[in-house]
C-alpha cells in the first residue's frame, strides 16, 4: 500500500507541476488565495502551507499586499515542461526525478523513425515521490558525442540545451499498451518486469525549424501512474481529483 501525503503537499505537488509545465508562467500572479483554496478544494490553511513550501524553494513571492508571483525561471534544473505522468493514487507525492542508466552513441533500431545519423541513446528510470513509475528509451539525432551519464539530471530537455545544443520544441505523444522492455533493471518493480504488460508512450520531438530531433518510449506502471495532459488550465488542478482534465469553469 502506498503512503498518502499530507493534503498541503500534494497542494504544493500540483502547483509546481503546473509550473514545470509552464501553465504558470514566471512572473504571473496567482489568484487571491481564497479563491486559489476554493478552485483547488482545499482549506486556506492548507493552501498557505503549501506557497510557503514552495516560496522556501525560491519558486514563488511572496508581496504583501499585492499577492504571489511564479518565480519559475528558479526551477532550473527541476524544469520537465513536456512531463506528462502523475501518481494514479490520490494526494501522493507527484515530483518527478530520473536515474541514468546509460548514455551511449547508437544506431536507431529499423523500427522505429529515423533520425539524421549521429544519434545518442540515453535509458532512464523516472519516478514519482520516490517511487519507479517509469521506464524511458530517449533517442537524441544530429548531436556530436555523448556525455557522461553524470552530466545528466532530472531535466532532459534541459540538459539537452546545455550539453547537445538541441532545443525540442514540440512534441506528439501516441499512448497505448506494449511490453515493459528487456532492459528493466532490477528493482524497477514486478509491473514492469520485463515483456510485462504495460503503458506505452511513443514520442516524436522536434525541433523550432520542425525538424525530427528526438524519439523516445516510455514503459509506464499504469497502476502507479497515469498519462495526463491539459490545455487551458488557468489555476492548479484539485489534488484530490485524479481523473479531472478540463477546468471546471467551463463546464459551470
Amino acid at each position: 500500500m502506498g503512503v498518502t501525503a499530507p493534503l498541503w503537499e500534494a497542494t504544493a505537488a500540483a502547483i509546481l507541476a503546473e509550473m514545470t509545465a509552464g501553465r504558470l508562467a514566471d512572473g504571473a500572479r496567482l489568484p487571491p488565495e481564497r479563491e486559489m483554496a476554493a478552485e483547488m478544494g482545499v482549506a486556506v490553511g492548507t493552501l498557505r502551507r503549501a506557497l510557503a513550501d514552495i516560496e522556501a524553494r525560491g519558486l514563488l513571492e511572496r508581496r504583501q499586499g499585492s499577492g504571489n508571483y511564479v518565480r519559475a525561471a528558479g526551477l532550473g534544473a527541476q524544469v520537465y515542461g513536456m512531463f506528462r505522468l502523475e501518481p494514479e493514487a490520490p494526494g501522493a507525492p507527484a515530483h518527478p526525478t530520473a536515474r541514468i542508466l546509460s548514455v551511449s552513441a547508437a544506431a536507431m533500431p529499423p523500427d522505429l523513425p529515423a533520425l539524421a545519423p549521429a544519434t545518442i541513446r540515453i535509458r532512464r528510470v523516472r519516478s514519482l515521490g520516490g517511487a519507479v513509475a517509469a521506464l524511458e528509451e530517449v533517442w537524441f539525432g544530429g548531436v556530436a558525442g555523448a556525455p557522461p551519464a553524470d552530466r545528466f539530471g532530472d531535466s532532459l530537455y534541459l540538459d539537452a540545451q546545455r550539453l547537445l545544443d538541441l532545443r525540442i520544441d514540440a512534441v506528439e505523444d501516441r499512448v497505448g499498451i506494449g511490453a515493459a522492455p528487456d532492459w528493466a533493471p532490477d528493482g524497477a518493480g514486478t509491473s514492469l518486469a520485463p515483456g510485462a504488460p504495460c503503458g506505452h508512450v511513443l514520442r516524436r520531438g522536434r525541433d523550432r525549424d520542425g525538424a525530427l530531433r528526438e524519439v523516445s518510449q516510455t514503459w509506464f506502471d499504469a497502476a502507479a501512474a497515469r498519462y495526463v495532459s491539459r490545455a487551458g488550465r488557468t489555476l492548479p488542478p484539485r489534488p484530490d481529483a485524479p481523473h479531472e482534465t478540463a477546468p471546471r469553469r467551463a463546464r459551470e
